[in-house]
């Protein structure tokens, strides 16, 4: 998408390409290269392919670089960039389960028992740790909020941000991360 625009002597936000970066377009590539692996992780705990996460982080800093460029609020940028990255991910999600459905056969494996690898990633393999793999099994049997709180922490982000980016109530994150973090101590002393 971007190579196209540079072809055209434009830059991906419609600044001549010889022209200096703004500092508005240095402020968000600088939080590109802070956030994009993050999200990039993020995405892919809801399931989805890596071309399209990645497809996603770069709608994420696009729409951003417009949002500030409108000199809509720069509060919480983080989570700001979390949150979009969360709606676009899960439409992306339902889009593509409701676009194999339509042509899904009769008899099909449904969709879901197809998008979830069951076996353990690569690091759990080479660990060998039969302590990671009854970890992995629980968070893998939490409920998708639980999931997506829990992944949410794992990236640094703060009960308020969780709370903002999954549009629940502090205390609805509290809860959960509390169920999960529970869950886990209970598996890894059992």
């Amino acid at each position: 998408m971007f190579e196209d625009e540079l072809v055209a002597g434009v830059t991906p936000f419609g600044i001549p390409a010889e022209a200096e970066p703004s500092p508005l377009e240095q402020e968000v590539a600088g939080l590109f290269d802070r956030f994009q692996d993050p999200l990039l992780r993020y995405l892919l705990s809801l399931g989805l392919t890596a071309a399209d996460a990645e497809e996603i982080v770069q709608e994420v800093f696009l729409a951003l670089f417009q949002h500030l460029r409108r000199g809509k609020s720069r509060r919480n940028l983080r989570a700001w960039v979390f949150q979009v990255a969360h709606n676009l991910g899960l439409k992306q999600r339902n889009r593509f389960r409701r676009d194999r459905l339509a042509f899904a056969e009769p008899g099909e494996i449904p969709i879901e028992n197809r998008l979830v690898d069951e076996t353990p990633n690569p690091e759990a393999r080479m660990a060998g740790s039969q302590r990671q793999e009854q970890l992995l099994a629980v968070v893998r049997a939490l409920p998708e909020q639980d999931r997506r709180c829990l992944s949410l922490r794992a990236e640094g982000l703060t009960y308020r941000e969780i709370a903002h980016v999954l549009g629940i109530s502090l205390g609805g994150v509290s809860q959960s991360l509390g169920r999960s973090l529970a869950r886990l101590a209970r598996a890894d002393k059992g």
